[in-house]
């Protein structure tokens, strides 16, 4: 067996071992780490492998998150189906907004998806949907238990239903960017006037991108709601936006792995913030920010496989 497979069965056991060894709330904020992998997956498969820069992912985080809620909450939909059904939703949005938005390119398409994190807010809070979204009171969903008598706390539980759901989803991507789908992406990316004349259809691969990007997106909005227990506009708002790009970038672009190291960045590195300074954590995470992006451009996965091959080499 190859070290990279030995690595990851060590990995995944740690990753199993994790809740037993650590509180209810650490293991609440791993789960979101999961979650927050899942997303950052998805972005980067639009932005580190399609090129296509988007300020405006957490709309459908939102979007994800509030599907969960209503299937749950309105139609009596049991947690696991919602799931699937959040990222379909996703799925045909991405792939929607991604038509009209093949005509623009850059800082245009990034302003274009700017004003969808703005605006997702405001419409959830709009009057005539309050009966479904509860306006900005939001919707309170139960978290969970373990099926089958499991002897499994509900945050243990959900960790683990995570981690299942996450592990598929980055076998996924890993397939996916290792194919035709993602060597066109990439070529896309490089040199869309070359690969057009190759015979790639960039109006199509683009509007995939964003759909299936979205779609990572909304199932990662869909366990994050099931694992706060809560949605509300206001926690939707452009700054989560924001943070997802932040955490794709520190991790790596056009980088599997990169999700989950950027993940750990924008869950921890706020609470240590936090911790280091009350009075002002968001000049530290500013800080810890740029240390990140100075001392490894390239993103945490480039710094590592840059490591790796200076070891390799004589």
């Amino acid at each position: 067996m190859s070290k990279k497979f030995l690595l990851l069965i060590f990995l995944l056991i740690a990753a199993c071992a994790l809740p037993f060894l650590v509180s209810n709330y650490r293991t609440f904020q791993l789960t979101l780490v999961l979650v927050y992998a899942i997303a950052l997956l998805g972005l980067n498969l639009l932005t580190g492998y399609s090129g296509q820069i988007s300020l405006g992912h957490g709309a459908f985080y939102a979007l994800g998150a509030y599907c969960t809620a209503i299937l749950m909450s309105k139609a009596g939909l049991p947690y696991w189906a919602t799931v699937p059904l959040a990222g379909a939703v996703c799925l045909v949005a991405g792939f929607l907004f991604g038509l009209p938005a093949l005509r623009l390119e850059g800082l245009y398409l990034a302003l274009a998806t700017f004003a969808l994190g703005v605006s997702m807010p405001q419409l959830l809070k709009y009057h005539h949907l309050e009966q479904w979204t509860g306006g900005v009171q939001g919707i309170v969903i139960e978290k969970p238990n373990a099926p089958f008598s499991l002897p499994l706390n509900p945050d243990r539980w959900l960790y683990f239903f995570t981690l299942a759901v996450a592990i598929v989803m980055f076998v996924l991507a890993w397939n996916l960017v290792r194919g035709r789908v993602g060597r066109a992406l990439v070529a896309i990316r490089d040199q869309h006037v070359a690969a057009e004349a190759m015979g790639v259809n960039g109006a199509l691969y683009k509007s995939a991108a964003f759909g299936v990007s979205a779609m990572y997106t909304g199932v990662a909005g869909a366990l994050g709601a099931i694992a706060v227990q809560f949605v509300a506009p206001d926690s939707f708002n452009v700054f989560l936006s924001i943070t997802l790009l932040v955490g794709v970038v520190v991790g790596g672009l056009a980088s599997i792995s990169g999700a989950l190291y950027g993940a750990l960045f924008i869950q921890f590195v706020p609470n240590i913030a936090d911790e280091i300074s009350k009075a002002a954590p968001w000049a530290i995470f500013g800080v810890f920010m740029l240390g990140f992006v100075y001392l490894m451009p390239t993103g945490v996965a480039g710094a590592i496989r840059l490591l790796s091959a200076k070891r390799r080499s004589p």
